[in-house]
């Protein structure tokens, strides 16, 4: 039991600040919005410490703002705080935004079917602090890898899903994820979210996919790649919507590959890939770096 609770807890991140805040805004662009942002700030004693924005046009765009602040007594401060900044900022500037105590860690919950690869990276990163997340579970529609996620002391929940029972199983997830989780993360779940479950789960999901898609759909993409002779394979991680694979991007990356390359190599540098773009993709999440518009994405 030492070991579990040992394994459960991740390591305090090095460069985590206390009292350390991060607003995340949208709006239409417009002069003053930046000053009345930091004038709100300022009046009530915090200190900006990192600021990025943009602005798809600056005449009639889109303005994004991702800015870090510290303000001593967060923690007792926040709800207040936001209660304030809508009255007084987002409301006169019909602006989209979120205020977080940048200590709270996201509760991600990872899907996932027999590929190994994504998870086990995910839950390596998260055990050595890596990536600001609290893994509080993982579903699965297979058994295979109760054990290895259990070493983590994560709890591990088979729901088998066929045709016949999907929406029972994605029933099943909904009821054990609710009020627990603020992400899911398709960890190579090879299985597709319902339009019904992406609308009530009320978090957004992350997926991850070899960038072969469309071109080499279905069973052995690797293979039909190899027979075609491609000179590049990647990785694309993206928010998962009703549309299948079509939801804002996050994160992509690509590797060269030549004709030397078995399948087995291909996949395995594809492995490499996803696991990587993937473990960026939801780290940036975790962080507020990532702002949708639209059916595209800012990335601070």
């Amino acid at each position: 039991m030492e070991q579990t609770l040992t394994a459960r807890r991740p390591v305090t991140r090095p460069h985590q600040t206390p009292d350390l805040g991060r607003l995340v805004v949208s709006c239409a662009d417009g002069p003053g919005i930046v000053s009345a942002i930091t004038g709100f700030l300022h009046a009530r004693g915090a200190n900006i410490v990192q600021s990025d924005q943009d602005s798809t046009d600056p005449t009639g765009g889109q303005f994004f703002l991702r800015l870090l602040f510290h303000l001593p007594g967060l923690a007792g401060e926040l709800d207040r705080l936001e209660r304030e900044f809508a009255t007084e900022v987002a409301q006169r500037f019909a602006m989209s935004f979120r205020m977080r105590d940048a200590s709270v860690l996201t509760r991600v919950a990872l899907f996932v079917s027999r590929y190994d690869h994504c998870l086990l990276d995910l839950l390596w990163r998260w055990r050595r602090g890596e990536v600001p997340m609290d893994v509080v579970q993982v579903v699965s529609n297979h058994p295979d890898l109760a054990a290895e996620v259990e070493a983590f002391g994560v709890p591990y929940e088979h729901i088998p899903v066929t045709r016949a029972t999907k929406s029972e199983a994605e029933a099943r997830q909904l009821e054990l994820l609710a009020g627990r989780v603020d992400l899911v993360v398709m960890a190579r779940y090879m299985q597709i979210l319902s339009g019904d479950f992406l609308d009530r789960v009320g978090v957004p999901v992350i997926n991850i996919h070899h960038s072969f898609l469309p071109a080499f759909a279905g069973a052995g993409p690797y293979d039909q790649a190899k027979r075609r002779g491609v000179k590049l394979i990647g990785a694309t991680a993206h928010y998962a919507t009703e549309d299948l694979d079509e939801g804002p991007i996050i994160e992509q990356d690509v590797a060269r590959v030549s004709h030397r390359q078995s399948v087995s190599e291909l996949v395995q540098r594809g492995a490499d890939i996803e696991r990587t773009v993937l473990a960026r993709a939801v780290g940036w999440h975790c962080e507020d770096r990532v702002l949708v518009n639209g059916r595209t994405t800012v990335v601070f």
